[in-house]
């Protein structure tokens, strides 16, 4: 499957497919495979002029901005790692799809930019922007003056050593996966909102599993079964020193949800024949809140 040119099909249909469609179960009947094949949750924003239940706008809004923000961040990370000389190779490991995954990643974060900027202005809000943004650019999503991915020189090799990139690239994955998952509340009363917000989630999920399956297959982690697609615990990236990256994983090892203790629960394939803690904190992804994910991704931003 060549995710670029799906994306290219999407992107080159979009006028259509609005004209010809009438209503939100039609929209999304039309482009369901579409949408699922590409990994874009991206169309029928002119259905999302109001806001329905009882979230306000104003708090919805704020919440779109967050992934928004998040969405900035990653699509230039990505669009200055995929144009930095021969920093990604074609293949490494056994994958045989680096440089062409994170080429489909940049291009659905640049895709989840539009969908997010275009449903803050239908909702009559102001589309976040980074510093020196530029609507009138060549490439207005790019903002390198915007974003210092080396933390102050904290990781100064981030775009010469694959390795360093690889480890970044995974925090910001699974940050962007608990950044929208915090808000996901805040769309409840919208069900079509929701639904694509979910879409949003999910694609992090997929885009955090790639960068995942890389750093595993190259065996450069000390575990060789780890990292999995998936969080497990609250163990930062594998191969790292420990405390380094920790605050983006924080509750990540919680095992109780909905008020029950997963580690509770019967299994047949446990030891003790319940449910282990690994399997029990991989099962479900933790939510932050908007300040946590603010302080997280401060370092990487020039304000």
């Amino acid at each position: 499957m060549n995710l670029s040119n799906i994306l290219s099909q999407i992107e080159k249909r979009g006028p259509e497919v609005f004209e010809k469609t009438s209503g939100r179960r039609s929209l999304l009947k039309n482009f369901g495979s579409k949408l699922a094949l590409a990994s874009v949750p991206f169309a029928a924003s002119s259905f999302f002029t109001k806001a329905y239940g009882k979230t306000s706008t104003t708090s919805i809004i704020d919440s779109l901005n967050l992934a928004l923000q998040m969405k900035f961040l990653e699509y230039n990370f990505y669009h200055t790692a995929n144009n930095t000389g021969a920093l990604i190779p074609g293949s490494s490991g056994t994958t045989g799809n680096d440089l062409a995954g994170f080429q489909a990643i940049e291009a659905q974060e640049r895709m989840h930019i539009i969908f997010l900027t275009d449903i803050i202005a239908q909702l009559g809000g102001s589309p976040y922007t980074p510093p020196n943004y530029t609507p009138t650019a060549l490439n207005p999503y790019f903002i390198p003056s915007a974003y210092d991915f080396t933390a102050a020189a904290t990781y100064p090799t981030v775009f010469s050593n694959y390795v360093t990139f690889l480890t970044i690239a995974q925090i910001f994955e699974d940050t962007g996966v608990h950044a929208i998952k915090g808000q996901m509340s805040m769309f409840l009363g919208n069900a079509t909102l929701f639904t694509q917000m979910m879409e949003l989630q999910s694609t992090e999920g997929r885009h955090a599993a790639h960068v995942r399956l890389i750093r595993r297959l190259m065996g450069t982690v000390i575990n060789p079964d780890f990292p999995a697609p998936w969080i497990t615990n609250n163990v930062p990236p594998y191969g790292t020193p420990i405390n380094e990256f920790q605050a983006f994983y924080t509750g990540e090892d919680n095992t109780i949800q909905e008020g029950i203790d997963i580690t509770t629960l019967p299994d047949k394939y446990a030891t003790n024949g319940t449910v282990p803690k690994l399997s029990a904190t991989a099962a479900f992804d933790e939510s932050l809140d908007f300040t946590t994910i603010q302080t997280l991704i401060n370092p990487f931003l020039i304000l």
